[in-house]
């Protein structure tokens, strides 16, 4: 049995994962876990999906978004940066939420915790929007506790 490992000296895996494929002659790369970016729309889009099977009508008439922080005119009281925005809709546009990723991240401590956060914020926007409550929107949300 050999003593080498590839992690050697503590520096990372040393050389091809992968041999080449046979039929294209390049090497296969190794898929990693997406960017926090590519990780933050997915969750947005599963909460999205989530909401749209127990209350479709909550999402008539809204347009969602994701900014990297809040850009506000006029500075904000209190001591938190907010997360989310929601702006009514009107007879010439359509309702917005805009969740915005950094503060979202910033506040959640792993991946699944931030599921959990933008799903919530998600939702109580949209019940700010729509008049509904949070048990309507998401019957479901009580269990996340």
């Amino acid at each position: 049995m050999s003593t080498r490992r590839r992690d050697r000296h503590g520096r990372g895996l040393r050389g091809p994962l992968a041999t080449t494929n046979p039929l294209t002659g390049t090497a296969v790369e190794p898929v990693g876990p997406p960017g926090r970016a590519t990780f933050f729309e997915e969750a947005l889009q599963a909460s999205i999906d989530r909401v749209q099977a127990h209350c479709p009508e909550a999402l008539v008439g809204i347009v969602f978004g994701v900014e990297e922080v809040p850009f506000l005119q006029t500075a904000w009281s209190g001591e938190k940066v907010p997360l989310a925005a929601a702006v009514a809709p009107t007879p010439a546009a359509l309702g917005r939420v805009v969740l915005y990723r950094r503060p979202l991240e910033h506040r959640a401590a792993t991946r699944p915790g931030l599921q959990i956060l933008v799903h919530r914020t998600l939702v109580e926007q949209l019940a700010a929007l729509t008049g509904l409550s949070i048990g309507e929107i998401d019957p479901d949300a009580d269990d996340e506790d």
